[in-house]
């Protein structure tokens, strides 16, 4: 089940979860806790009394999703969590697009379930990038 997470400081768990998610970069992870009391939201898949990920959005009126962060615990990696609080966070807001950007490792991620990749370079001195783009389906009309 998606829990969104409205109260800061989070549980320890949580904490965890955006540690994985910034790469244990403690200024990434200053940056990302000042997004979300700000606005951003933040979702926690919580299974039986345990939260196994997050996933972190902003969402615009132009129907567009960013993926801001998205983690799940290393025990349980490689079991569809991810992808599962991608479908939950898709059903939950209905974006037109959704967007994220990553590096190479996780554009295999992404890649793999279904959205377009393109890689980009972001400035000199700095690694490749890749912008991660899925765009939602119309209904057919009868």
């Amino acid at each position: 089940m998606l829990v969104r997470v409205t109260s800061f400081p989070v549980q320890s768990d949580i904490a965890e979860l955006m540690e994985y998610a910034t790469r244990f970069d403690s200024e990434q992870e200053k940056k990302a806790w000042e997004l979300y009391e700000s606005g951003a939201e933040l979702y926690v898949f919580e299974e039986e009394g345990e939260n196994i990920g997050l996933i972190g959005f902003t969402t615009n009126s132009s129907g567009q999703m960013d993926i801001l962060h998205l983690a799940v615990r290393p025990e349980d990696r490689l079991k569809g969590y991810g992808r599962g609080l991608i479908v939950e966070a898709l059903l939950l807001k209905q974006p037109e697009v959704v967007i994220a950007v990553t590096d190479e490792e996780e554009a295999d991620f992404f890649r793999n379930i279904g959205f377009t990749v393109n890689g980009f370079n972001p400035g000199p001195d700095e690694p490749e990038q890749f912008r991660c783009v899925y765009e939602s389906e119309e209904p057919a009309e009868d």
